[in-house]
């Protein structure tokens, strides 16, 4: 499929000039794979050296424990890269990589990305400063996840990740990219027990939900 309008949106080349990106891109040693909905992309536990894009679809990273109990670190869709920080610094993956349905992705060459070519072309520079941001948003993204689970419980969890979610849309009506396990999953709590604090807070006027699109209500603000 023709990534270029993909990548071009992306945090990773936004800065980089359209004329100049198929030539960058051809420098990063490109490969493009598809892969069936619920596939393990990426295992815990391996070593990689290339990143990805999502081109189509969607993914999740995610955490097992030792007792085999599921985290959902983050959902990402088209234009998302995931793998950069563990390709940057070749320790193993902490999480694994697995299609949320039919996705593509274009896997890139991380050393190709950090070291400048020989020529030392203007864009390659640009490509270098690109990658420090989007570490810098991914561990943002980290600490803003950190912010909720570490709340006392399932109810300060859910007013955290739903007050951001409003913040972030700028509405107090938005839908959320998760269903119910998926929430659980990220917020670090059991899905029925949430479930249950999601309809008290109903009940008593803080929200309204159907499925997963939420209103926050005037007095939970």
């Amino acid at each position: 499929m023709n990534a270029l309008p993909i990548l071009a949106q992306s945090v990773l080349f936004n800065t980089v000039s359209p004329d100049d990106l198929p030539h960058l891109i051809s420098c990063l040693k490109p490969k493009e794979a598809t892969y069936p909905k619920d596939y393990t992309i990426i295992e815990e536990g391996d070593v990689l050296d290339e990143l990805g894009v999502v081109l189509s679809g969607s993914i999740h990273l995610v955490r097992h424990d030792f007792w085999g109990n599921r985290t959902l670190v983050a959902q990402l869709g088209v234009g998302d890269i995931f793998a950069e920080t563990v390709a940057c610094t070749a320790e193993k993956s902490l999480v694994s990589v697995v299609t949320c349905e039919k996705t593509v992705v274009l896997f890139l060459s991380v050393q190709r990305i950090i070291t400048t070519c020989r020529s030392e072309c203007v864009f390659h520079h640009a490509i270098i400063e690109n990658m420090v941001r989007l570490l810098a948003q991914k561990n943002l993204g980290l600490m803003k996840k950190m912010n909720h689970i570490t709340k006392r419980n399932t109810r300060e969890k859910l007013l955290s990740f739903l007050s951001e979610q409003a913040w972030k849309t700028g509405s107090k009506a938005f839908t959320i990219p998760f269903d119910r396990q998926q929430l659980a999953d990220y917020l670090c709590v059991d899905r029925s027990a949430m479930s249950s604090e999601l309809g008290k807070m109903k009940s008593e006027g803080l929200i309204e939900f159907t499925k997963n699109t939420f209103e926050l209500k005037q007095s939970m603000l």
